[in-house]
């Protein structure tokens, strides 16, 4: 059965994981098929007209219709609940998508204080040169994002759970407070992913994804999406897409077409792996602290519980010790990875201060809780014993 017949309002995520967005051809190929083609053939001069003036749907030019990227975009929407998905070169492009469709010159923007480094850079360093105001709150208390509004405030941004500290913020909470004033909410899901956590049904106006992480699942490529209304993504991001180019490859929508058959599955295995490591890093006494939000101890337990249906595989821990303590923990271990990427079937160990926040100033990274003795680890899919015995050597170098 092709997939001209899956009522997508019919299906649970794990099959539309698998099958929603594949249309096919005529040679009725069973897996979704790569096309790697620049530009597409037109039957007639007036045909080609019709694509161009978009009178007529059809592909034209792979940098904004190939009909491999098109697929991962429809069943990412599908997953997250939305009408539109618009697949990008990278997660960063994605979020540069989103304010360039959305935000001019006098605009206010308003994000979360616990972000990813090089949104922070983004904003800071290249977002004012266009003349866009942007202020920093906490995420955790939808009144301080009311506090931040302002006249010209246009967009509200965050991450929840946060990159690294998973600090949770209330979605809900927060849309009421945008959309009371005309403000559209974008949240990052690329920690829980449509499996965890479905940010559209919490209020969300625009979902954002790092495809690199936990939507390949398998560290091999870049990319990035976003998802929310045909209005405003399916238009105003596709327009600026168009335009400006930040495209996803055939290929790169390929492999993550792949991921998507098996994030599910992952998701669970992360969740459950990263929650019984969390609890024995707790009881170690080279830890000063554990940020996850499975854990009783996070101050955003609750919250998580009702917003999410799985807490993730990333983990924040605090060593005694500092800077010094954390590399000699880094440097001690043997198999798990040290990259800062996440969302890898093998564990990954970053020290956040000098990798993904080395690009903020101290103050910015103090401001954000990034301290020196901060470790993060997305927490693979290896056995368990072996893990926590490597990690074992970790926390051995430092006492």
């Amino acid at each position: 059965m092709s997939n001209d017949y899956l009522d997508q309002d019919h299906y649970q995520l794990a099959t539309l994981a698998i099958r929603a967005g594949h249309l096919r051809t005529h040679e009725g190929e069973h897996s979704e098929p790569i096309f790697p083609t620049s530009s597409f053939v037109f039957k007639s001069a007036a045909e080609a007209a019709a694509r161009f003036a978009e009178g007529a749907t059809g592909n034209i030019y792979s940098r904004f219709t190939n009909p491999t990227v098109r697929c991962f975009e429809e069943r990412l929407a599908a997953l997250e609940g939305g009408e539109a998905c618009v697949a990008t070169a990278s997660g960063m492009g994605a979020v540069l998508s989103l304010c360039m469709a959305l935000l001019r010159a006098g605009d206010h923007l308003v994000c979360s204080d616990s972000v990813f480094g090089s949104i922070t850079s983004l904003f800071n360093r290249y977002m004012v040169k266009f003349g866009v105001e942007v202020s920093y709150v906490p995420p955790q208390r939808p009144e301080d994002w009311r506090k931040a509004l302002r006249p010209n405030t246009r967009l509200f941004f965050l991450e929840t759970p946060s990159n690294p500290l998973s600090v949770i913020a209330d979605i809900r909470g927060i849309a009421e407070v945008a959309h009371a004033h005309g403000v559209v909410l974008a949240v990052d899901n690329c920690f829980c992913t449509p499996v965890l956590q479905r940010p559209l049904e919490l209020g969300a106006d625009v979902v954002i994804h790092s495809a690199t992480k936990y939507l390949d699942g398998q560290g091999r490529v870049v990319g990035g999406a976003i998802v929310g209304s045909k209005e405003f993504v399916g238009k105003e991001v596709f327009g600026f897409l168009r335009t400006a180019g930040p495209s996803m490859s055939p290929f790169n929508a390929w492999v993550f077409l792949k991921g998507l058959e098996t994030l599910e599955l992952r998701m669970r295995a992360h969740s459950a792996a990263a929650m019984e490591l969390a609890q024995w890093l707790e009881q170690q006494p080279q830890v000063a602290r554990v940020h996850y939000a499975g854990l009783n101890s996070h101050p955003q337990h609750a919250l998580a519980a009702r917003q999410q249906s799985g807490f993730g595989g990333i983990i924040a821990f605090e060593v005694h010790g500092g800077r010094a303590a954390a590399w000699r923990f880094i440097d001690a271990t043997r198999m798990v990875s040290i990259t800062a990427n996440l969302g890898d079937v093998k564990t990954t160990l970053t020290h956040p201060a000098t990798t993904t926040h080395a690009r903020i100033t101290p103050a910015e990274r103090e401001q954000a809780g990034i301290s020196e003795g901060l470790l993060r680890i997305s927490v693979g899919l290896e056995s368990m014993t072996d893990l926590k015995t490597d990690l074992g050597c970790g926390l051995a170098a430092i006492g």
